[in-house]
């Protein structure tokens, strides 16, 4: 089932039904994308290279199927970004964020207008997930993590902030508006950084991150923090 579009591509997990095609052709309508509609349990057929984005409805995908779910993705499909709608509160998505590479959060109570708007931010390479949320993130990384990798490496709990943002591409105006500083400052930690690992370049310290440290937090990568 598919609507015509531009040549971003969607894949919506979830049954097929009438209320679920009402949501698809909004989606097509307003974000300008084609929507595939692929039932949970089914096996993916043939990869779509205009897939942008997997959109998950979690009333169908649990915690505890979300890991092997993920694992049973085609090698293509599993490069792809995702995200997760119907999501109950803040708990449940702090558990569905460890349990896999989410990229946007969509709580029961949103509207089709903000879905669509976080949808196009995510098929532009964008993180979206409301401020809350991200604070939460960070505090948990800095809480559990930072205590273990400043004795090794040095880094300072600034430092470790814009490592989080950094593991998932943030671009240093990204990073001066979430931390509240200038680009002049991002520039002078992502230095600090760099030196105290041991690299020369963001390709180069990305790749230290998921060598040194896997998942910042429980396979959770951060680019944007998109206002909701």
């Amino acid at each position: 089932m598919t609507q015509d579009g531009s040549s971003y591509g969607i894949y919506l997990i979830t049954p097929e039904s009438p209320q679920n095609q009402l949501f698809v052709d909004y989606l097509a309508n307003h974000v300008g994308c084609t929507v595939y509609v692929q039932m949970p349990s089914a096996a993916f057929g043939k990869f779509n290279k205009s897939c942008s984005l997997i959109l998950l409805d979690c009333d169908y995908i649990t915690i505890e199927q979300l890991p092997s779910w993920q694992e049973s993705l085609p090698g293509e499909l599993a490069k792809v970004s995702m995200a997760a709608f119907n999501i109950s509160d803040q708990e449940h998505a702090m558990k569905m964020l460890a349990c896999a590479q989410l990229k946007g959060i969509f709580y029961r109570n949103e509207s089709l207008d903000i879905i669509c708007k976080g949808v196009s931010a995510l098929i532009n390479g964008e993180l979206w997930m409301s401020r809350d949320l991200m604070s939460r993130l960070i505090g948990f990384y800095r809480k559990y993590q930072g205590n273990v990798l400043r004795p090794t490496c040095g880094l300072t709990g600034r430092e470790m902030e814009i490592i989080v943002l950094l593991s998932a591409g943030a671009s240093n105006q990204d990073i001066s508006e979430r931390l509240f500083v200038s680009e002049h400052t991002v520039k002078s930690h992502l230095y600090n950084i760099f030196k105290k690992i041991n690299v020369h370049n963001r390709i180069q310290a990305l790749n230290w991150i998921h060598q040194n440290l896997g998942p910042l937090l429980p396979n959770i990568n951060m680019e944007r923090d998109v206002k909701q």
